[in-house]
């Protein structure tokens, strides 16, 4: 008896079960992701409604492939550690203002940033949190780079 066959044979299993789970994972990933945990945050008089993206993989799919967004929400990106945060649009049907906002809640730069493009727009310094709207949403309130944004995520 020969061990080949056995080997082959698990060989082809691996690969097909691969083969299967990538499949899946990339139907999956074509999908916008709307169940992530939600929390309120406010800028001034201004409330929003935020999804919370805290994991790699949330962070990576983040808005993509949303047709649309009430103009009260929002996702708000959440890092382990303060970095130069850069973000793009690829597979992002709807136009998005980027605010990289720093540990106490202090809006550190504004990004407007065009559908469809992977053009990179970065934070002016280190930060641990993004906080991505409808485009136009800053800036029909006033709210700009300095203002402070409050929430159970930012420390006093």
């Amino acid at each position: 008896m020969s061990i080949y066959p056995s080997l082959m044979l698990r060989l082809i299993s691996a690969v097909l079960l691969t083969s299967i789970w990538v499949h899946a994972w990339a139907q999956g990933s074509d999908r916008a992701q709307m169940d992530l945990p939600r929390t309120q945050l406010q800028a001034g008089m201004h409330l929003m409604q935020v999804q919370v993206a805290s994991t790699g993989r949330e962070r990576e799919i983040g808005l993509m492939w949303r047709k649309e967004m009430p103009q009260q929400e929002g996702m708000l990106f959440v890092f382990d550690q303060p970095a130069g945060q850069c973000f793009w649009m690829r597979n992002t049907l709807i136009a998005l203002t980027a605010a990289f906002v720093a540990d106490d809640g202090t809006i550190v730069n504004l990004a407007d940033m065009q559908p469809l493009t992977d053009t990179p727009h970065c934070s002016a310094q280190p930060v641990r949190f993004v906080l991505e709207m409808n485009q136009g949403w800053f800036a029909k309130r006033g709210i700009r780079a300095g203002q402070k944004l409050t929430g159970s995520f930012f420390r006093p």
